[in-house]
């Protein structure tokens, strides 16, 4: 008898429904493609410099109550129509969070939070996330972490990140060269921008690597490149890099890298050193260039919920806080809505 060499450390392999299968389990309706396909058109005219409007990307910084994720949306969507004439924004729905160690890994990776790992649920409920989001007339954006999951979701995605942790990866370059949506690279966590810069080369240059099919069949999948990629700002471990001297010398490294000089900055994560009471001071700053006159600042994120800060987890269902995120700190609505309008103002 031959020795064991394959899946020593293998609990369980449980085969997904293949992408198509999904597709037509929860379809996405003409409507939906219509609305997705346009706003996909705006960020484009945004991040290209032919649409004046402010992007900012705003919301949960992981979605784990969906109840609770659609209370938001409809207050967000009310928002995003009053202030349309100096804003387009855009919902921040994140299913998948990288972890540095360990932890909860989103709502696609376990839906019911309580290790189970349903992975087959977990797609279900994004999709049917997203359509609810889209139908109240918000584009929708994510971070596409596990390169198998886009096929299930990026249908119903507007805009989507490629975070500081992936941002190097040769998987995730190759991935989004063939998505069909506007996408931003984060800079390294170390703060680092060169990474980012040639991780945009790269996903706007033809591809080819191993992938999946709609069948759910492993495939060579050859892509054309993704020209609708940009530089994200989050800060890193040696400071922030939203002010003007770091959003200057971001505009020069694109600029000299024959790429266009259109930056996402990020007023949470590193910028705001994780506390979310310093927020909105950097968001403020973040409108302010803006509107004194740097168009290469072509928007913001934002880390917003129901109720401010976080909470521990796991912890029993029944005693989690309802709208307050299980991940990063967020700001409250009330200071959201105040921010985003103040925002519209100073535009």
């Amino acid at each position: 008898m031959s020795s064991r060499v394959s899946d020593l450390h293998v609990a369980k392999n449980i085969p997904l429904p293949s992408p198509a299968r999904l597709q037509a389990e929860i379809p996405r309706e003409d409507e939906q493609a219509d609305f997705v396909a346009g706003s996909r058109s705006h960020l484009r005219s945004i991040l290209g410099g032919n649409d004046p409007r402010f992007l900012v990307i705003v919301g949960p910084c992981s979605i784990h109550d969906t109840e609770a994720g659609i209370e938001y949306a409809h207050r967000l969507a009310a928002l995003a129509e009053r202030l349309r004439d100096k804003l387009y924004i855009v919902m921040r729905v994140y299913f998948e969070k990288p972890r540095t160690t360990v932890g909860w890994k989103g709502l696609i990776m376990d839906p019911n939070l309580d290790g189970s790992d349903d992975i087959p649920e977990g797609l279900r409920r994004a999709r049917h996330f997203l359509r609810d989001v889209i139908d109240l007339g918000l584009p929708t954006a994510t971070e596409l972490l596990d390169p198998i999951t886009p096929q299930y979701i990026a249908d119903l995605i507007s805009w989507s990140a490629i975070g500081a942790r992936t941002a190097e990866s040769q998987t995730h370059r190759q991935m989004a060269s063939g998505l069909s949506m506007p996408m931003g690279f984060k800079n390294t966590t170390s703060g680092d921008l060169a990474a980012a810069i040639n991780a945009v080369k790269a996903a706007s240059k033809p591809q080819t690597f191993l992938g999946v099919s709609e069948e759910g069949i492993a495939s060579s999948v050859s892509t054309t490149g993704n020209p609708d990629c940009h530089v994200i700002l989050r800060g890193g471990d040696h400071g922030p890099n939203y002010d003007e001297a770091s959003i200057a010398a971001a505009r020069a490294a694109l600029e000299a890298a024959n790429l266009t000089p259109a930056l996402v900055v990020d007023a949470s994560h590193a910028n705001c050193g994780k506390d979310q009471a310093k927020m909105p001071a950097v968001f403020r700053e973040i409108v302010r260039q803006r509107a004194a006159g740097d168009r290469s600042i072509a928007g913001a994120m934002l880390e917003s919920n129901l109720v401010a800060g976080n909470q521990s987890f796991p912890k029993p269902l029944d005693q989690l806080v309802r709208g307050q995120s299980i991940t990063d700190s967020c700001i409250d609505w009330k200071t959201t809505e105040a921010l985003l309008t103040e925002a519209a103002e100073m535009l």
